[in-house]
């Protein structure tokens, strides 16, 4: 008996685009998520509109430079440089496809990954370089590499992070994560923090180094980051650093 063919193909894009036009990636009613900006381009390539999965949901403002989705379609239409072509043709300029690959039927955008790496930028200067707006949080005081490295490495590890997580509406299942690395960079003005775990809570990124950088301004101690780790149900980090900000990096398989 001949093996019956699939109909339909499974798509694996990565993509990247400018946060702050944006309502976020989940499609939202007002129609400006990335998410229904490419259900859109796909409809008017298809003529319907087929269901796409992201690795995860980034709020309005924040950054992607690889995010990776995945979707099903008519097998054979197009060879997958002419879906990305024709994909970048109807999306807008904030938002394009970086690379358009051929997964296998059980790939899931979010549920293979197996963690993720995020970028927070921030501008440590007097005042905000104009072509920096909307791309780094501006904190004119200065701040200490040193301080935010030991800051930072009390994030290293495997830790119940509810104290530094947001309230979505449905709290999640587990809020222990593991943070594989933590580094803290400067390049002239630029400050970068790169987070690598297996996962991060809702807001997560940002409350961390928003708790980071008043630790350098010398407004807590990195004792106070300890104890918010070691003791966290009911007790919150208010610090939540702009989304401007932060950027998806690479999320892992």
């Amino acid at each position: 008996m001949q093996k019956r063919v699939p109909s339909s193909e499974r798509l694996r894009l990565t993509i990247a685009y400018d946060g702050g036009a944006f309502s976020g990636w989940q499609s939202q009613p007002n129609g400006n998520a990335v998410q229904d900006h490419l259900v859109t381009a796909l409809q008017q390539i298809l003529g319907a509109a087929p269901k796409i999965h992201g690795a995860g949901r980034t709020d309005a403002g924040v950054h992607a430079m690889a995010q990776v989705a995945h979707v099903d379609v008519p097998r054979g239409k197009f060879s997958r440089e002419v879906w990305r072509a024709a994909l970048n043709a109807h999306l807008p300029r904030e938002i394009r496809v970086l690379r358009c690959q051929s997964a296998p039927p059980d790939f899931h955008a979010r549920f293979s990954a197996r963690g993720k790496v995020y970028r927070f930028r921030i501008w440590n200067a007097t005042f905000l370089h104009p072509l920096e707006i909307n791309r780094s949080w501006h904190v004119p005081r200065e701040l200490s590499i040193d301080v935010m490295r030991k800051a930072a490495a009390v994030f290293v590890g495997t830790h119940d992070f509810a104290a530094f997580a947001a309230n979505r509406g449905t709290p999640p299942e587990s809020t222990v994560r593991t943070i594989s690395n933590i580094s803290v960079r400067r390049k002239s003005s630029v400050i970068t923090l790169d987070y690598s775990g297996d996962g991060f809570l809702y807001r997560m990124v940002r409350l961390l180094t928003g708790s980071i950088v008043q630790v350098a301004l010398g407004r807590r101690e990195v004792a106070w980051l300890k104890e918010l780790l070691d003791e966290p149900k009911g007790r919150k980090s208010h610090y939540l650093a702009p989304a401007e900000g932060l950027y998806l990096v690479r999320v892992k398989y």
